[in-house]
């Protein structure tokens, strides 16, 4: 696949607790998290989407529609208290709606993301398969996968049903798990302390 058959879907509408501010526009070698991820993902992936509620500390905070390298699209339509997954299945939505089959789907937690990471979650996406996601000697990580728009219905019916947990995706779809070259790309930034050990060697 190239760049004009595959869109990306950064959820950023957490509250951001744990760190205390917001986390996509934590400075990362002089740019936001989330220009930086935005900046990546776009070597591989056409339109990235940020999914992110008005009401979130990411679109209060860089809601002006510009990250440090250029324009944001903003898919503000997120429901209030859906989590992660309802925050999916408004991304996936969304790029089906742009003509998209098959995104990147992350967080803007996750400052080392790569374009290569792209690639290689790609290359383990079967034709049968609704997901691959990446998976580590500790868990998988289903913000961390490529997912196909045709699974936004069934994701649909389990936000409905109440549930909130992207483990349920994997679940409920036909995923298929991948182990990355390089497990650094999946490193969360969720506290301060996190941020403190990736910039300190």
């Amino acid at each position: 696949m190239d760049v004009a058959q595959i869109g990306a879907v950064v959820l950023a509408g957490g509250a951001s607790k744990r760190m205390g501010s917001d986390k996509a526009a934590l400075e990362w070698n002089g740019e936001s998290m989330l220009g930086r991820i935005t900046r990546i993902v776009s070597e591989r992936c056409d339109p990235v989407l940020v999914v992110a509620r008005e009401g979130s500390p990411a679109y209060r905070g860089l809601g002006e529609g510009q990250s440090d390298t250029g324009q944001i699209n903003w898919v503000t339509d997120e429901k209030p208290g859906a989590g992660p997954l309802g925050g999916l299945v408004t991304g996936l939505v969304a790029a089906a709606a742009a003509g998209r089959d098959v995104v990147f789907v992350c967080a803007t937690d996750m400052p080392l993301v790569s374009a290569e990471m792209v690639d290689e979650l790609l290359r383990g996406l079967s034709e049968s398969d609704d997901a691959a996601i990446a998976v580590d000697s500790q868990r998988a990580h289903p913000l961390a996968g490529v997912y196909r728009t045709r699974a936004s219905g069934i994701l649909a019916d389990l936000v409905a049903s109440g549930e909130r947990r992207m483990l349920a995706a994997v679940d409920a779809l036909r995923t298929n798990r991948v182990t990355l070259t390089d497990p650094t790309w999946l490193t969360n930034v969720n506290a301060p302390e996190d941020l403190h050990r990736l910039r300190v060697p």
